[in-house]
């Protein structure tokens, strides 16, 4: 609109000056052509070219001047920027909500009370771990039970899981709901996909401690019903640290072990995850980074410590990470893999598998290689 106004304005008809003898004072050619043809000058002085009313307009306010709203909009992000760490120092709740993320609820519109209108082999089922929280489950029978389970009762699946296939007890990550690696599956192996507390349709609030209190709610639940099937932990980025403090809780205060431990896109520790994650990234050179963001997940009571786990564990241990992981660098997986074989007193117990860039498989997409039921089993 501006810049039409100006056109109009400079296509309008400019006022003409009269022109005078050429012997009047101030009187300047027009040209000397003009001048020897006509013998008359214009009166008083040349007038400047026309300039631009836009151009003029800008020049004398400047780029911010000319765009207010941008200047306030700029100013405003400045100030968001330098208060969020400190706002996270104070109120480490708000971290929480962020390390969590079971607001996302992820993968989005799907019933999970009915499982089976997506995969016809599972059931979804409830399971009090405390008073005043029950969390929900899909149990998934393997594929070659697949057909045998298709309007089955929960109690037919709760008789499968003594048919001697190896029980998975899979923990998402944040942002999740409880999901089916659906390769391992069909490879055999019965699913058992948690949702913890505050997560998709399970009830009370999330927090490290009432995570672990699920799992080992739900390993002793299937336990009870699975015979001499094995029960196998697998955890998934924020997962990974789930399952390694249920099997260390679980070998530390019962003397017992989880069959095995699988950690897929896993890191070392909470802290070094908030380093390293991609929406921390433009905080890492702020002064006072470490302490009023890395610092404060503590205060925030998470801790998620998968490197001083996997030092207590006697168990199988997996590890599985991309190369091509831009959430969780694979150099973490290294670390902790590292870790565990340090303190491991029978090294073939630890096994890491990393997977190539040209797989393309990132950070959420190792469960649905091809390859992945023989490498595990």
């Amino acid at each position: 609109e501006l810049l039409r106004w100006a056109n109009r304005r400079s296509s309008a008809p400019q006022p003409t000056r009269p022109r005078c003898p050429p012997d009047s004072p101030g009187a300047v050619p027009v040209s000397a052509d003009a001048a020897e043809l006509s013998g008359t000058e214009l009166c008083g002085k040349p007038e400047a070219a026309p300039r631009s009313n836009a151009a003029a307009f800008i020049g004398q306010r400047g780029w911010l001047g000319w765009c207010p709203r941008l200047r306030t909009i700029l100013l405003q992000m400045l100030l968001i920027y330098i208060s969020v760490p400190f706002l996270v120092r104070l109120f480490p709740v708000i971290l929480t909500k962020f390390v969590f993320l079971n607001f996302m609820a992820f993968p989005f519109f799907v019933d999970l009370r009915q499982p089976a209108l997506l995969l016809n082999n599972t059931i979804s089922l409830y399971l009090p771990t405390e008073p005043g929280v029950t969390v929900g489950i899909w149990h998934m029978v393997p594929g070659s039970s697949g057909t045998e389970a298709q309007g089955r009762e929960q109690r037919w699946f709760e008789e499968a899981l003594a048919d001697d296939h190896p029980i998975i007890i899979y923990l998402h990550g944040n942002g999740g709901t409880r999901q089916v690696p659906v390769l391992m599956g069909a490879a055999g192996f019965h699913i058992l996909a948690l949702d913890y507390r505050g997560y998709g349709d399970s009830t009370g609030h999330p927090s490290e401690s009432g995570f672990t209190t699920d799992v080992l709610a739900l390993y002793d639940w299937a336990k009870a019903r699975s015979g001499n099937s094995s029960i196998i932990f697998w955890g998934h980025s924020l997962g990974t640290g789930i399952a390694t403090n249920a099997a260390r809780k679980l070998q530390e205060e019962r003397g017992v072990q989880v069959d095995a431990v699988v950690l897929e896109s896993p890191y070392t520790n909470i802290r070094d995850a908030a380093a390293n994650i991609p929406i921390t990234k433009i905080y890492r050179q702020f002064p006072g980074f470490e302490y009023l963001i890395l610092d404060s997940m503590a205060l925030g009571n998470m801790f998620f410590r998968n490197d001083e786990n996997v030092k207590v564990l006697a168990c199988p241990l997996l590890i599985l990470h991309a190369e091509d992981d831009t959430v969780l660098p694979p150099q973490l997986g290294r670390q902790l893999f590292e870790t565990a074989r340090s303190a491991y007193k029978d090294k073939s117990k630890v096994k890491l598998i990393t997977f190539p860039e040209k797989l393309g498989l990132g950070h959420d997409y190792i469960s649905s290689n091809p390859e992945l039921p023989t490498l595990v089993k």
